[in-house]
């Protein structure tokens, strides 16, 4: 195979690549930003490119179609800038990075909420513009903030993100519960599954960890809101459409609950609604970086080296990197083993 790799790979892992056919590593971020559908065409054009690694690309349905590929690796979680519709018809495995910034996320979130709940940004606007005028306990009284510790988490939606947004805020003591209908079993016997109404009527803070479907589009609705407490705390770091921008801005506008975290928009970068619910006083918003990390990079790279062994090294069809499962009908999995072999 001639292989064109334009995630951020390091030499190391390159040089795993490489046990599966030739390198040729034009990484997206030396270009300064994602390669569009026309300058991927060209790059695996020049290169004779059959397999492809990316990252933030565009890979659309005239990058399927122009290039017969033997696989698409996506070094993401969820592989939303690829056609994977396309992909499938043509029997093109799919492989991404399920949970590769679950750590970086975590992080952020508990972050954010400490910097919500203890009034981090109200107080350092307020010590850097020089208004402690009074005494040494003027600012004790009024930046006092509320602890994580001992709040009713409620997680919509539990995957390996979910979950460890949950084993860290569960290290402040906090109560985990989670409505997710996919999951068969509670990860640990502390999480308590819940019915979607029941996280949000009783949760201090609900934490939204939904991909976005058919299903998913505008499901977090009036309402869902309407049950929550009037300090509860909403949090996205997901995707903003499964939650109805409308209806959050009414609740938040309207004080019906206590404020949200945010690090995700409708538009990106924002439009002028966006921006409407960025600016209100009980949301702490962030411009998409729950994920952005310097080791997510190294996370990704390594799980996909994982699967492209599995898969052509091993053999095995099983792994849970593969996106498109559709594919493992017996004629495209022996077409495709026939065509890594060959290459």
């Amino acid at each position: 195979m001639n292989i064109l790799v334009t995630a951020p790979y390091t030499e190391e892992q390159l040089k795993v690549v490489e046990q599966f056919g030739k390198v040729h590593f034009r990484p997206w971020k030396s270009n300064g930003r994602a390669f569009h559908a026309n300058e991927l065409i060209e790059l695996l054009q020049e290169t004779n490119a059959d397999a492809l690694i990316t990252e933030h690309d565009h890979v659309d349905a005239s990058v399927i179609e122009a290039v017969d590929l033997k696989f698409i690796g996506v070094c993401r979680g969820t592989p939303s800038n690829v056609d994977v519709a396309s992909a499938t018809r043509k029997g093109i495995p799919v492989f991404n990075t399920p949970a590769r910034n679950a750590q970086a996320v975590a992080e952020l979130v508990a972050g954010s909420l400490i910097v919500f709940l203890r009034k981090l940004r109200e107080a350092e606007y307020w010590l850097k513009s020089k208004t402690w005028k009074s005494d040494a306990h003027e600012s004790y009284l009024h930046f006092r903030g509320h602890e994580l510790r001992g709040k009713t988490i409620g997680m919509v939606g539990f995957g390996g993100v979910g979950q460890r947004v949950a084993e860290v805020l569960r290290g402040f003591t906090c109560e985990i519960q989670y409505y997710d209908p996919y999951l068969q079993e509670s990860p640990n016997p502390a999480y308590t599954a819940r019915s979607l109404e029941d996280v949000f009527a009783t949760s201090d803070i609900v934490s939204i960890h939904l991909p976005v479907t058919a299903d998913t589009i505008g499901m977090i609705d009036e309402q869902l809101l309407s049950l929550m407490k009037p300090d509860a705390i909403l949090v996205n770091s997901a995707r903003a459409a499964v939650v109805n921008r409308d209806a959050l801005f009414a609740a938040l506008q309207d004080k019906r609950i206590g404020g949200a975290v945010l690090d995700v928009f409708y538009h990106e970068p924002p439009d002028e609604s966006d921006y409407a619910l960025i600016e209100l006083p009980n949301v702490y918003a962030t411009p998409h970086i729950a994920g952005a990390s310097y080791q997510v990079d190294g996370y990704s790279i390594v799980m996909m080296n994982e699967a492209l062994e599995a898969w052509f090294g091993q053999g095995n069809r099983r792994i849970r990197q593969l996106v498109n499962k559709s594919i493992l009908v017996e004629p495209i999995e022996h077409e495709h083993a026939a065509k890594a072999v060959g290459g």
